[in-house]
């Protein structure tokens, strides 16, 4: 069939914003309980609820929403034992159980108090969890606290450490351990693990540390079938699997490989037992997600032959393994993978649609060069639609995405909203620029000082590389990002002037407000990204976009959330202002309702609706898709 030609951004694409919403789910976690499955669907359409369902049918009712907010980014919102589940609700922030048959009973009764991560003490009939106490004058305090199922009492177990994570028993319930670390660090900077032997009251005597320091990150500790202590460390660079001998710590499969991932959620598991034998782990290398088996008494490693691109949230249970898995083509799943026949079943994927994949583009692992002599990478979608092509003479307008965190990664998975763009014919750009994870920590510590510095250099660089190989179009290049991406975005537009227009979503404009007003979990974050403040205040100031405005000459949208406590709106706003006044193109969407990241359906399809907008009144093409028409001051 021949193609129609037509210039980017007009051409017509199945891929929706009512597709992104309606048929599409949010899959967050997943847990494996003897004969039950139970996961955690997002769910647009239900103004963003978090839904806990075993086995496909749903658990929480209608008026439950499953959610943490301890270090505001909340994950590790439920627990599954034989009997039930344990979870958090967001309404209240208290936690409930649920059995298998009946409704919720709620088991605390605090005001004050958040919990997340949550582990099962069989033997005392407690949940030992993380605890957040929240005050009115003050930060939280964060602890290591047992919850009483009988009576709802809270009993703090460990304290003293800003933060903890991980708390982690013994299967003969014997010893504890867990992870804290203390500010200015982050826990992909430096943690500490604990362990403890549990008294006969059940508190904790003589803790140990087994690993971890100033210059080491430890990830998911865990306890095998025999009782060994497990971890992650990135102690040769790399996060690689090891294990406590009696006080010998011994490394397991040496590799360039990351078997870890930062801790901005709770609740993350990358590996898990089969038996006292047989360790099942998911790794990044490359970019790219794998699954595989290691013998705990020859150390050899048995990759699997699976299509997924990430492997996430691994459970393990006898010769079953639970995971999230995604590839370019296939939207995530909750996949069971069978050890004893290596096959695999779907039990639910987070999109139901029945789409051609000739709409879909695939991405291309592009390393290109950067400031310093540095290599840096990237993922490269090209425009793809079976219906339509470009114009013999026209290249694609492109969209650099700077990933949030800043210390997270871009991953090769079906994104609809890069397919959005992509099916509409623009080029999309998702750079792992230096400071991301899953290229070894001296990759992730380029940008130890540097943010608004490496990661500005890596988008525009990775953008030219493209535009010198006549790939995109050097004249209609743009950038976008969330959150810490969001000021990667505006530091862009104010520091450089390699793109035309700029899309910030909750994007920081301000570090030294950022550094002042944002929340407990990242109140120190910027002394390891910029430098320690009030002491370098200078930097904060340079380093600032909205000190700096003055130099922004092309359009700009701010797409904000009106309850974000991570990144306030008076980010946006202030620029906003600021612009208008320069009399730059700028527009405002603000979102009622919406934190920082959109979960209701109609703030997604109206955020990539403003975009595309947006998008279409600077190029000067008609959209063929039926949206209102952004306001745009001073255009």
């Amino acid at each position: 069939m021949t193609k129609i030609q037509a210039a980017a951004g007009s051409w017509q694409s199945p891929i929706t914003t009512d597709l992104i919403t309606a048929s599409t789910i949010g899959l967050k976690a997943c847990a494996l309980a003897n004969e039950k499955i139970v996961w955690l669907e997002g769910r647009p359409q239900e103004k963003g609820r978090s839904v806990l369902v075993c086995d496909g049918v749903d658990l929480t009712p209608p008026e439950f929403n499953v959610r943490s907010r301890v270090h505001e980014y909340g994950g590790g919102s439920f627990y599954v034992s034989d009997s039930g589940v344990y979870f958090v609700n967001d309404e209240d922030r208290q936690l409930y159980f649920q059995n298998w048959v009946d409704q919720p009973v709620p088991i605390t009764q605090s005001t004050e108090l958040r919990f997340a991560d949550f582990v099962f003490d069989k033997k005392r009939d407690r949940l030992i969890t993380v605890v957040e106490q929240h005050f009115a004058d003050k930060q939280p305090d964060n602890f290591l606290a047992a919850i009483d199922l009988k009576t709802g009492t809270v009993e703090p177990l460990v304290q003293g450490a800003d933060f903890y994570a991980f708390p982690r028993l013994s299967p003969d319930g014997r010893r504890l351990c867990w992870l804290n670390w203390n500010q200015p660090d982050m826990p992909w900077d430096s943690t500490e693990l604990w362990a403890a032997q549990i008294a006969d009251s059940g508190n904790l005597n003589e803790p140990q540390l087994i690993a971890g320091g100033k210059t080491e990150s430890i990830f998911q500790p865990a306890w095998s079938p025999d009782n060994v202590l497990y971890f992650v460390s990135d102690r040769s660079g790399w996060w690689n699997l090891y294990r406590d001998q009696a006080g010998s710590i011994e490394a397991l499969h040496p590799a360039e490989a990351e078997f870890g991932y930062p801790l901005w959620v709770f609740g993350l598991s990358h590996y898990g037992f089969a038996s006292d034998n047989q360790l099942i782990a998911s790794y990044s290398q490359d970019g790219r997600w794998y699954l595989g088996s290691l013998d705990l008494n020859t150390c050899s490693w048995q990759t699997f032959e699976l299509p997924y691109t990430v492997v996430d949230c691994v459970q393990v249970l006898r010769d079953r393994v639970l995971f999230l898995g995604t590839s370019p083509t296939a939207a995530t799943a909750v996949v069971e993978f069978n050890l004893a026949t290596e096959s695999t079943t779907i039990h639910q994927r987070s999109a139901q649609t029945d789409l051609d994949l000739a709409y879909i583009s695939v991405p291309e692992a592009i390393s290109f060069p950067t400031t310093g002599g540095n290599i840096s990478h990237a993922w490269y979608y090209p425009p793809q639609n079976k219906d339509y092509e470009l114009p013999t003479a026209e290249q694609p307008p492109l969209i650099v995405k700077s990933h949030g965190g800043p210390t997270a990664a871009a991953n090769p998975t079906l994104n609809w909203r890069i397919q959005y763009w992509t099916s509409r014919g623009f080029g999309y750009l998702d750079v792992n620029y230096g400071g991301s994870t899953g290229y070894g920590r001296a990759y992730r510590e380029r940008l130890v000082g540097q943010w608004g510095c490496v990661d500005i250099d890596d988008c525009v660089n990775g953008a030219k590389f493209l535009a010198a190989q006549n790939r995109v179009d050097a004249d209609r290049l743009t950038i976008t990002g969330s959150s810490a991406g969001g000021y990667t975005t505006l530091a862009a537009l104010t520091f450089s002037d390699a793109f035309k227009a700029g899309v910030s979503y909750y994007g920081v404009s301000d570090l030294e407000i950022l550094a002042k007003e944002t929340h407990k979990f990242e109140a120190r974050y910027l002394d390891q990204l910029v430098g320690a403040y009030p002491e370098e205040k200078e930097i904060y100031l340079q380093r600032s976009p909205i000190h700096h405005a003055s130099n922004i000459q092309c359009p700009v949208l701010f797409l904000q959330g009106e309850e974000d406590r991570v990144v306030p709106p008076n980010q946006a706003a202030l620029m906003v202002k600021i612009l208008k006044e320069q009399t730059i193109p700028v527009a405002y969407v603000a979102f009622a309702g919406e934190g920082h990241g959109f979960r209701q359906s109609t703030s997604i399809q109206r955020a990539l609706e403003s975009q595309l907008s947006f998008y279409a009144q600077l190029f000067g093409f008609t959209p063929a898709d039926e949206i209102e028409k952004l306001a745009i001051a001073n255009f």
